[in-house]
């Protein structure tokens, strides 16, 4: 039977919480506490995995609610930042969550000074500032981060959010050393500059997500990243990095590992 959060989702253009939650696999409580929030951010970071494949075979990324369940959900894909965020801050304020949807400059990976093309979410509980981060795939959080500078263990990784200037930036510690993620700043975003920064990222000829095959899972004790042909395996201490031999394999990898299944004629580019 449904929750009352869940009652009336089913409408045109709605959320449908009840086969979001199957697709996350939970059925814990739906109350707008901290330990929900945790609980499904955990859940969520775990089953939808992050990937970028329907750039590559020409597919528009949609970023209405329908278009996000239809793919995400239903469809049991995975999407990159605009489609995980999007979707979750719908989740989250269904269920009675404060959420600010922010933007910020990723600087894992890169050397120079990127436009704000990742979205991020703040969600204030019980007068915490958090940040919650669902769509930033391998590297990312698996559960909200305190916006107060304090360390915050994820199982094998840590991560934390400290001030720098009128921006606040996150951070992983890797070998005892912090290394930025991203900056962002507590503007609100309107869906307008998603809408741009969504266009920007997924069709522009010096975006990353145009020059790269990637899928990315994350697990408590192991995450998992295909970068072309490159299969690599993280657990925090040890990365090991393997070839993919051909295009049948690593469709095998992404159907395995990824629970990406397409048509068994599809082919990617890189």
């Amino acid at each position: 039977m449904p929750s009352p959060a869940e009652e009336g989702s089913a409408g045109a253009g709605a959320l449908d919480l009840s086969a979001y939650r199957r697709r996350i696999g939970y059925a814990g409580d739906l109350a707008p506490t901290r330990a929900t929030l945790d609980a499904l951010h955990l859940a969520h970071a775990t089953s939808i995995p992050f990937e970028n494949l329907d750039i590559l075979l020409g597919i528009p990324i949609r970023l209405d609610l329908a278009s996000l369940q239809a793919k995400l959900v239903a469809g049991r894909r995975g999407g990159y930042c605009f489609e995980q965020n999007a979707l979750f801050a719908a989740v989250l304020e269904q269920l009675g969550f404060e959420v600010t949807r922010l933007a910020a400059r990723v600087r894992h990976g890169t050397d120079r000074v990127l436009p704000r093309t990742h979205m991020t979410l703040r969600v204030d509980v019980d007068g915490t500032q958090l940040l919650a981060d669902v769509g930033f795939g391998a590297d990312g959080l698996l559960l909200p981060v305190p916006q107060d500078g304090g360390e915050s263990p994820q199982f094998a990784w840590t991560y934390r959010v400290i001030a720098e200037g009128n921006a606040q930036v996150l951070q992983s510690r890797r070998g005892g050393i912090w290394g930025d993620l991203y900056a962002f700043t507590q503007e609100p975003q309107l869906p307008v500059d998603y809408e741009i920064a969504n266009h920007y990222t997924s069709t522009h000829s010096a975006s990353r997500f145009t020059q790269l095959l990637t899928a990315q899972r994350l697990s408590r004790d192991v995450r998992w990243t295909l970068r072309n042909r490159d299969l690599i395996e993280d657990r925090g201490t040890t990365i090991i990095t393997r070839a993919i031999r051909d295009d049948e394999e690593r469709m095998a990898v992404l159907a395995k590992t990824f629970g990406l299944v397409f048509p068994a004629k599809t082919r990617f580019t890189y």
